[in-house]
Order: structure tokens, then C-alpha cells, then sequence
């Protein structure tokens, strides 16, 4: 009988920037002021989009939504890491995500009403449509992955899910194919604690998800979800790591979702408003303006004008995504068939 194999991980927890805004100077990335402010910025834009999304919902002027309130560093920190060679597989709720990397606010708005013409990505972006189903696309990344390295690209692919996608088998097949061929991906598990209703502690008996990357021989790291340095940090790392050969990463992002899983359900009645406020506390947007405010970076004038700013781009928006030309009725079977059936040419005629 072969001798039994017992190998030690170690799951790491990286912070870099507290409640109070303070931040382990030997660990700040190398981010400019304007780097500071941009970031500043694209978290208030993600909260005004997310706020006038729910309004709009509230309205009868939106369909289901999916709220980002709390997640916002986990979603901008990894894509402002991102370089626009690499390729982005979302699930719904990464509007962030999409932010940061510049897509079309009003096309976002135009998919939230139901208008699938909001997912037609842009040619300049390499970022997928909105993943509905949960964990479905994790093995898109890895294919992705597998084929940059087979045509010896040096891009990485970057997944996105939440402590519930990481119960489906998509997920561990995708970290199976990724492990044993080494390839360019990184997994980024945004744990915000609840899986609709089903609390973290009923999703997997594993004391971290970072953890499960080690069954499938690569590394996985915890890092505080809520501080925006952080993500960044690790993010970059791994995402480097990748395009350099050197294997796949899964993070796994430490946060909350401060709001309901979607429009359509009521979190209060399943987590006690006591949790919540605990939550608050560890607002990312107060963690980086503190840190700001310090650097005499953030100045309340400066957010009012970013805020006024903000609000008139977000709400022009709204407006180009409501007044755009209905879609064409042949949209419905253009993009099925190569060809129209015998059937479909008698019905449109």
C-alpha cells in the first residue's frame, strides 16, 4: 500500500485598510491620487446607478434587479485590476464590474427592463452577458483560459460568483479542468453571507470557500471583501500570476449584501436587523473616504460636485435607455437559425 499523503495549506486573510480608514502603509498598492479619486468615483456612480435602479423597479419602470449596496469594493477593487485584454464572465450582480470597465450605463439600464439588447456587448469590451443561472459560467472562464494558453495568449480570465454558485458542480468542475492544466484564471467568490435565504453557514461545512482551491491543487486566499486596496492588491497578484503561467487563483471576497438578493425578496425576513447594522459599519465607501479625507484627497465639496456630477450623467441615462427604438420583430428569430425555416419565412411575410 502506498504511504498516505498529507499535505498542509494555509488559508491567508489579507486586509490592508480598517473601518476607521486607516491602512497598512507596507501593503498599499502603488495607486495614484487620480488612481484614488477614480475609484472615489466609480463607487458613487455604482451606488446612484444602483439606487435609481431600485427607484425605477418602485416605479413599475424596471424589471427584477439584483442590488450591489455593500459589494462595491469586492466589484470595483478586482476590475479596476483588470487589463483590457482579459476576458470577464459576470453572474447578475456585477453592475460594478461593468462600471468599472466602461459599459454603456444606459445599455444596463435597457437589460434590467428587459430588453436583451442591453447584453450586446460592446466590440472594445471583452466581458460577457449577465449570468442568470448560478455558477453556469465558471466553465466558460475556464474554456476561455484554456484557449488563451493554447494559443499562447498572455491574458487571464476572470470569474465571478457568490457563496451559492460555489455549492453547484459547475464550480468544481471548473476549478478541476483549471487546477490540473494550469491555466490563466482567477475566481473571485464574492461571499456576501446569504445565498438568497440560506445563511453562509448552511452553504459548506469549510471554515473559508478560499479553502476549496487547494483540493484542486492551486491556491486560494481570503481577503476583506469591503476594503477596496485589498481586492486590489490580491486581484492584480493573481491576475498576473495567471498571464505569467503560473496557475489559477481562487479569492474569495468577505463582504455582505446590505440590501434584498433581488427585488423580489424580502431579507428581513430571514436576518436580524442586528446583523445589518453591523454591517454598515464596514461601509467600503466610508473606509476609503476616511482614508481620503486624510491624504486631502476627499473634501465634502468634492463629493457634492462628484454626486451632481453623477446624478445628471446616470439620469441621461435613463433617458437614452427609454426613448431607444423599440427592437425589431425579427430579432426574435435572427440570432437562432443561420437561416430561416420554411416556416418562419411563411409567418413574416
Amino acid at each position: 500500500m502506498p504511504e498516505s499523503v498529507i499535505e498542509k495549506f494555509e488559508v491567508k486573510h489579507f486586509s490592508i485598510l480598517d473601518e476607521k480608514g486607516n491602512a497598512d502603509t507596507t501593503l498599499l498598492p502603488n495607486l495614484s491620487d487620480n488612481d484614488l479619486k477614480k475609484l472615489f468615483e466609480l463607487f458613487i456612480l455604482s451606488r446612484q446607478f444602483d439606487q435609481r435602479a431600485l427607484q425605477l423597479h418602485a416605479e413599475g419602470r424596471l424589471g427584477t434587479y439584483a442590488p450591489i449596496l455593500g459589494q462595491e469594493a469586492s466589484q470595483i477593487g478586482s476590475a479596476y485590476a483588470l487589463e483590457k485584454t482579459d476576458w470577464v464572465f459576470p453572474s447578475f450582480r456585477e453592475m460594478g464590474v461593468y462600471i468599472t470597465l466602461g459599459y454603456p450605463i444606459w445599455m444596463l439600464f435597457q437589460y434590467w427592463t428587459g430588453d436583451e439588447r442591453g447584453m450586446k456587448t460592446p466590440d472594445d469590451l471583452n466581458i460577457f452577458p449577465v449570468s442568470v443561472p448560478v455558477g453556469t459560467h465558471t466553465p466558460h472562464a475556464v474554456g476561455a483560459a484554456f484557449a488563451a494558453k493554447i494559443k499562447g495568449h498572455k491574458t487571464a480570465a476572470l470569474s465571478y460568483f457568490g457563496d451559492g454558485g460555489s455549492s453547484k458542480g459547475d464550480f468544481h468542475e471548473g476549478l478541476n479542468i483549471a487546477g490540473v492544466h494550469r491555466l490563466p484564471v482567477v475566481f473571485i467568490c464574492q461571499n456576501n453571507q446569504w445565498a438568497i435565504s440560506l445563511p453562509r453557514g448552511k452553504q459548506t461545512a469549510s471554515k473559508t470557500i478560499a479553502q476549496k482551491a487547494y483540493s484542486y491543487g492551486f491556491e486560494g486566499i481570503q481577503v476583506d471583501g469591503n476594503d477596496v486596496f485589498a481586492v486590489y492588491k490580491v486581484t492584480k497578484d493573481a491576475l498576473e500570476k495567471a498571464r505569467s503561467g503560473r496557475g489559477p487563483t481562487l479569492i474569495e471576497c468577505f463582504t455582505y449584501r446590505m440590501g434584498d438578493h433581488t427585488t423580489a425578496d424580502d431579507a428581513s425576513r430571514y436576518r436580524s436587523k442586528e446583523d445589518v447594522e453591523k454591517w454598515k459599519a464596514r461601509d467600503p465607501l466610508l473606509r476609503l473616504k476616511l482614508y481620503m479625507e486624510r491624504k486631502g484627497l476627499w473634501t465634502q465639496q468634492y463629493e457634492d460636485d462628484v454626486k451632481k456630477k453623477v446624478t445628471d450623467f446616470v439620469d441621461g441615462e435613463i433617458k437614452k435607455a427609454e426613448t431607444a427604438a423599440m427592437p425589431e420583430p425579427n430579432d426574435i428569430i435572427n440570432f437562432t437559425y443561420s437561416a430561416l425555416t420554411q416556416r418562419q419565412k411563411k409567418e413574416l411575410e
